[in-house]
């Protein structure tokens, strides 16, 4: 971009003032600007290569969003300060920019582009990923790159009823809705959603109140792009195929493209397509030589209008089924027996296997953000390796696709999973997809709900996810129920709904052209409702509700409320106490600054030694209670035995035994029955406890006595 003077637009919006700077950082970048939201600040830069790479068949663009931690005045936890690879919210928010803004640009230029949003400054009120997609729309309509903007995106809470714009909080108590919605004016270009089971009429309103927000927006995006001085836009020629491959192409595949492409079995359509091409390269590769580029575009326009004019004019699918029709569904559950939880989840030729695996408190996740630090108790990864889909490829770790498929049927999960007061294991849960053909996401969150029934987990209500789709020609589209893969490569939107009966929990959505209305939108709510209502009917059949009780493999978890004095006693100097306890036990033990114990264990009678001990150290000292404890010292007028750490009684002769107690050598003889030594374990009981100095007076009379270890 050539050099400019510094432009500053500012205008107070929702009650929150904007500005975006423009040529005052990073100004050998293609285009840059400074956003800021009230002291929210985010630098968005775009830039191109000079060159097209002709080498590949894809549209080269990179959409990073990155958070430094200093913005929130945080320096990195852990070893390495300078930070690592990007955290999934980092991921999660790249993909929220990159979703909108790459069906605007041309697919078939082969310029790379990178946009890049980091931010500087956090307030901890104004939502800088919005700021990133609203700042990377107005640079690259302002950059010579190819764009069909402007684009605003806008994100909606429910905060006590009320919706609120663009905060920056997605996940708070109070917050029953985090909706996302990107638009130019002519569409909806992304919808990202979680909700605390809202129902659809809820969720409308919401739309619309966005779409307000949205349209003031994108006047003022105008506004700044028209005041502006602009670079030369550059001219990508979209390759075309010439009038004699396309009638040569159809002539071809006319008598052939049937049987080709309508089949329900996914392996065997590809297959055939695949052979399609290739007898349709040898007919017609001699009469086209060194053009051979455009029979492929004139097959893959053939290919596409004819599907798309099935579905509309005659409402066939290429697997046969109408609209409206899910493919066939099986569950299994308990499929593995020695995990906490397990279930099996098939939708036609999509299949998940889903497993829960149940852990104490401490084993949570620790997230550091600019918005907080916490610790997450559920989790939800989804892995999608490459037998799924027939290919063959090195496994890797996550890419963006498995944080973000993963993290959209978590957002559909938790709104159903209990509160900790009612169940306080961490649960940690991994979907392993097996087989793929389209809405994989969405098997992966009915699969996890039936595991974690099997695994005895108390969700408040199953919920299910389906995946909508979109076929358009002209002014006429058709809504499509349970999109498969070919559905998905042809069509216009890709819009996935999650919830329970009662209403939504997640929503994703995308769309590859300027054609999806609130109607549209309307339309897909419902059928979704109807559809997850069928597959939720289905797996109640499966499983009716939670099983009673866990795996016996899962470990066993007890929580014990202690006084706050008494935290300090039962960790004891430098963590002895705790450390012993759980060397001894074997157990793990996790204490809240509230008083809250957590031990959890495989072993039974572990659990059962660490709260006596716990409970031991902890407990207030009360005449009456009953003590197990050790003598420590005799001396002529009796014992002293330990009751816990740090705190001995006096065990008075008089007070051994109702006969004439002899001292001797050491000992204390209670005729032939008693015999009191060092070391030994009585049980006593708590006679008095002196107000002023806290002395404690022991007795054994009328105790029934353990036996010594």
């Amino acid at each position: 971009m050539k050099e400019q003077k510094s432009m500053l637009f500012e205008r107070t919006l929702n009650g929150v003032h904007y500005s975006f700077e423009f040529g005052k950082l990073a100004k050998q970048a293609g285009a840059s600007i400074l956003c800021t939201a009230g002291e929210t600040k985010v630098l968005v830069l775009v830039t191109m290569t000079k060159e097209p790479n002709e080498e590949i068949d894809f549209f080269p663009l990179t959409v990073d969003y990155s958070e430094k931690l200093y913005s929130a005045g945080k320096i990195p936890g852990g070893f390495f300060k300078r930070g690592g690879r990007p955290s999934d919210k980092e991921i999660l928010r790249s993909r929220l920019m990159d979703r909108p803004l790459r069906p605007l640009f041309p697919k078939y230029m082969r310029y790379g582009v990178q946009i890049i949003a980091y931010v500087l400054s956090f307030d901890g009120v104004n939502a800088p990923d919005m700021l990133a997609i609203n700042g990377a729309s107005i640079a690259t309509c302002i950059s010579n790159v190819p764009f069909s903007g402007p684009i605003a995106a806008t994100r909606c809470s429910m905060v006590h009823g009320e919706f609120v714009a663009n905060t920056a909080s997605e996940d708070s108590d109070t917050n029953l809705l985090d909706l996302v919605v990107a638009e130019t004016e002519q569409s909806i270009m992304m919808v990202e959603a979680g909700a605390s089971v809202l129902t659809e009429d809820v969720v409308m309103q919401a739309f619309q109140f966005i779409h307000t927000c949205n349209m003031e927006m994108l006047s003022w995006q105008k506004e700044i792009i028209d005041a502006m001085p602009r670079e030369e836009k550059l001219v990508v020629e979209k390759p075309v195929a010439s009038p004699e491959a396309i009638q040569s192409v159809t002539e071809f595949l006319d008598p052939r493209i049937e049987d080709a492409l309508f089949n329900p079995d996914k392996s065997q359509r590809e297959a055939a397509e695949y052979e399609l091409r290739s007898e349709m390269h040898k007919a017609c590769d001699p009469s086209f030589e060194d053009r051979e580029k455009e029979l492929d575009l004139a097959f893959d326009d053939y290919v596409s209008t004819y599907v798309r004019g099935k579905i509309i004019h005659d409402n066939r699918r290429p697997d046969g089924r109408k609209e409206h029709e899910i493919r066939q569904l099986s569950m299994e559950v308990g499929f593995l027996p020695r995990t906490h939880g397990s279930a099996v989840f098939t939708r036609g030729q999509t299949q998940v296997l889903s497993v829960v695996t149940l852990g104490g408190k401490g084993e949570g996740q620790l997230i550091e953000s600019i918005e907080e630090e916490m610790t997450k108790h559920f989790m939800h990864y989804y892995n999608f390796p490459p037998f799924s889909v027939g290919e063959v490829r090195p496994l890797r770790g996550a890419g963006r696709r498995e944080v973000g498929h993963g993290a959209l049927a978590e957002r559909a999960i938790l709104p159903v999973i209990p509160p900790e007061e009612k169940f306080a294991y961490t649960i940690h849960v991994v979907s392993e997809v097996l087989e793929s053909n389209g809405s994989s996401s969405q098997a992966s969150i009915c699969g996890s709900i039936l595991a974690l029934m099997d695994a005895g987990v108390p969700i408040s209500e199953p919920v299910a996810g389906i995946a909508m789709g979109l076929i358009s020609s002209g002014s006429e589209y058709r809504i499509l129920t349970d999109i498969q893969g070919v559905e998905d490569f042809s069509g216009d939107m890709d819009f996935k709904v999650a919830g329970s009966r009662n209403g939504i929990t997640a929503i994703q959505m995308d769309v590859k052209k300027q054609i999806v209305t609130m109607k549209i939108i309307e339309e897909g709510l419902e059928r979704a409702r109807v559809a997850r209502i069928d597959i939720l009917d289905q797996m109640f059949e499966t499983i009716q509700t939670y099983r009673p009780d866990l795996s016996k493999y899962a470990p066993r978890l007890e929580i014990v409320q202690i006084s706050t004095d008494r935290i300090g006693d039962l960790i004891g100097p430098g963590g002895k106490n705790i450390k012993r306890i759980i060397e001894e036990t074997g157990v793990k033990i996790d204490i809240e600054p509230d008083g809250r114990v957590f031990i959890s264990s495989d072993d039974e009678n572990g659990l059962k030694a660490a709260l006596k001990e716990i409970e031991d150290i902890t407990r207030e000292i009360e005449p009456g209670q009953e003590y197990f404890g050790k003598v420590v010292r005799i001396c002529d007028f009796g014992a002293f035995i330990e009751l816990k750490k740090g705190v001995d009684g006096l065990l008075h002769i008089s007070q051994i035994s109702p006969k004439r107690v002899n001292h001797e050598n050491g000992k204390l003889k209670v005729g032939d029955e008693v015999l009191v030594q060092m070391g030994q374990k009585l049980t006593v009981k708590v006679a008095s406890v002196d107000p002023e100095n806290g002395r404690v007076s022991l007795t054994l009379k009328g105790v029934e006595q353990q036996e010594n270890e």
